[in-house]
């Protein structure tokens, strides 16, 4: 099966290099660093040991800020690699990890051909490889158990959906799943669904995402921006993907609410300039993140555009209700946490089946409410910021759920350094 698999890797090259090109268009950061998706690494790696984390996107890299730090902190002699997968990833961790200098470094992981991928592997010679949440390829598992090199899953995560794809194709699948050294769980359900697919040696630790700790500039410059918004109330509706801006600003006008602030964040930066054409199109005043001046909002802007890149923390602190988008349509939802510990009431859609058992626990707990679709969503925001003292209620309900679920990166790390080879 996974001589099959490489095969159709190999026949498929060309469409992905096409497709990789046209993206570069619009995100230029698609064409640099071409080399190194074939396994062509040009920088040494010198003498240290490595440990190998990888992070495909922008979420996954931001869930593993906690567990990086930890890394760096217990083994002072070695240093991290981070693979990614999108230039938004890697422009993440460039902003989160540059603080530590050569420490970190950053590179694209190879296409999942085993050629390539060997290359890699010969090429940083890591002691650890560490996989986040859902990125589990046969080629890849295949040549660290070839090279001994141990690989945890970690903050995994696999929805009922993805566990039905995956029996589809057991052969491949399965075996890439039992070549795991370590699964380390996010729920108990992800654990069962984990094993039912083959991985062996699953623990349940929990989501790192929730020992994220906001940090005090983003929260400085959210208290800034929102000065700037003055007495207007906010609604946030962050990381918006296709298909839901339209319905939101359509629901936004018709619900009437000029006297307050949009501030909507698209969770993919290609698609920018694409929302603002929409929110002019419907006759909306439309203010960008990336042009924002000093003073205070214009009276007749009704949507400012998150167009920036590292900023959700301060767009959080800077909003009364935070709608998490993804979750209008079937797309899953993303991630809540980072609303929570900022202490703001979360609203989300009905489809969270990627975060399940977080987004129904952080309902049980009073920090978030679900709704059917934009406009019961446009319902529930308008009448949370009509009164303060429930706001405030599912404030405090949010950050208690937030600091209830924090440890996972310590449990994370109890499982992981005994894993690393001996230097």
């Amino acid at each position: 099966m996974r001589l099959l698999y490489s095969f159709a890797w190999w026949l498929a090259l060309p469409l992905v290099l096409l497709r990789l090109w046209r993206r570069g268009a619009r995100e230029p950061g698609y064409r640099q660093h071409l080399v190194e998706r074939f396994g062509f690494y040009r920088e040494p790696v010198g003498a240290y040991p490595w440990v190998w984390l990888h992070a495909v996107s922008v979420g996954e890299t931001r869930a593993a800020e906690p567990l990086i730090d930890a890394l760096l902190a217990a083994l002072p002699g070695h240093r991290i690699l981070l693979t990614h997968m999108t230039p938004t990833g890697r422009a993440t961790g460039a902003a989160l990890f540059g603080k530590h200098g050569a420490r970190v470094r950053q590179c694209y992981l190879p296409y999942d051909t085993g050629w390539m991928t060997g290359r890699f592997l010969c090429h940083f010679r890591p002691r650890l490889g560490i996989l986040m949440e859902t990125e589990v390829w046969p080629n890849l598992v295949s040549q660290c158990r070839t090279r001994a090199v141990p690989l945890a899953l970690v903050n995994a995560r696999l929805s009922a959906r993805s566990l039905a794809k995956g029996q589809r194709f057991a052969g491949l699948m399965g075996e890439a799943a039992a070549g795991l050294t370590a699964v380390l769980a996010q729920t108990e359900a992800d654990a069962r669904r984990l094993a039912q697919l083959g991985a062996r040696n699953v623990h349940v630790t929990g989501s790192i995402k929730f020992d994220i700790t906001p940090p005090p500039a983003m929260l400085e410059r959210g208290a800034e921006l929102r000065a700037r918004f003055g007495a207007r109330p906010v609604l946030l509706c962050a990381s918006t993907r296709e298909g839901e801006e339209e319905a939101i600003l359509d629901a936004f006008a018709a619900a009437g609410m000029a006297q307050a602030v949009l501030l909507l964040v698209p969770r993919h930066p290609q698609r920018f300039d694409e929302v603002a054409r929409m929110v002019t199109a419907r006759g909306l005043g439309l203010a960008r993140r990336s042009t924002l001046g000093n003073g205070a909002l214009d009276g007749a802007v009704h949507v400012v555009l998150g167009d920036s890149m590292g900023e959700m923390f301060a767009y959080y602190a800077a909003c009364d209700v935070a709608f998490i988008g993804g979750s209008l349509l079937p797309l899953g939802g993303q991630n809540l946490i980072e609303a929570c510990a900022v202490g703001k009431p979360v609203l989300i859609g009905p489809h969270t089946f990627n975060f399940a058992a977080v987004s129904e626990d952080a309902v049980v707990a009073g920090a978030a409410l679900r709704v059917a679709d934009a406009s019961a969503m446009l319902e529930e925001a308008r009448r949370l910021l009509d009164d303060a003292a429930v706001r405030d209620e599912m404030g405090r309900h949010a950050i208690a759920f937030a600091r209830q679920h924090r440890g996972a990166t310590e449990r994370t790390m109890a499982q992981l350094l005994p894993l690393i080879k001996a230097t």
